[in-house]
């Protein structure tokens, strides 16, 4: 008998983090440096959403402040204290916290760890095709086309 390796449980934080850090143009990548990525949901061929184990060191954050038009996120907090920023304000989550954004509801978020310990977290999100990405703060949009990102200056030039 074979075991499919897809359906044998793992430990999430033991996972193989993302090879790439990010996808961001390498301006933007720098800000989301010590963020490590656990892309759980790949390990187990899912297609239709994607689920990241998520490690945020002091100084870093989930992402840049964004927001989808088609795609649902879904974030819980496993461990620390981050920041979550908002079009409404700034909040403190904590340990068994979560925050969802539904696609298209134009509100941009990101979360910063501004604290002396490593946050974790639980992304949940769909993979809707045709998804595009606003940066309110950047000169940045994201277009998710074919299974991939591909960013953009706001005027459509390139990076």
């Amino acid at each position: 008998m074979t075991t499919d390796k897809r359906n044998t449980p793992i430990v999430a934080a033991e996972a193989a983090p993302r090879v790439r850090p990010s996808v961001y143009p390498p301006e933007f990548a720098r800000r989301v440096e010590g963020r490590i990525k656990r892309p759980l949901g790949d390990l187990f061929g899912l297609v239709n959403f994607g689920v990241n184990h998520t490690r945020l060191s002091p100084g870093s954050c989930s992402a840049l402040r964004h927001a989808h038009t088609r795609q649902d996120e879904f974030v819980y907090v496993l461990e620390g204290r981050p920041t979550l920023v908002t079009d409404a304000g700034e909040f403190e989550l904590e340990p068994g916290m979560c925050i969802g954004f539904p696609a298209g509801s134009g509100e941009a978020h990101h979360i910063l760890n501004l604290t002396e310990h490593d946050v974790v977290l639980l992304e949940v999100g769909d993979r809707s095709p045709g998804d595009a990405v606003s940066y309110p703060t950047d000169d940045l949009v994201g277009i998710f086309e074919n299974g991939r990102w591909h960013f953009t200056r706001k005027d459509g030039s390139a990076y």
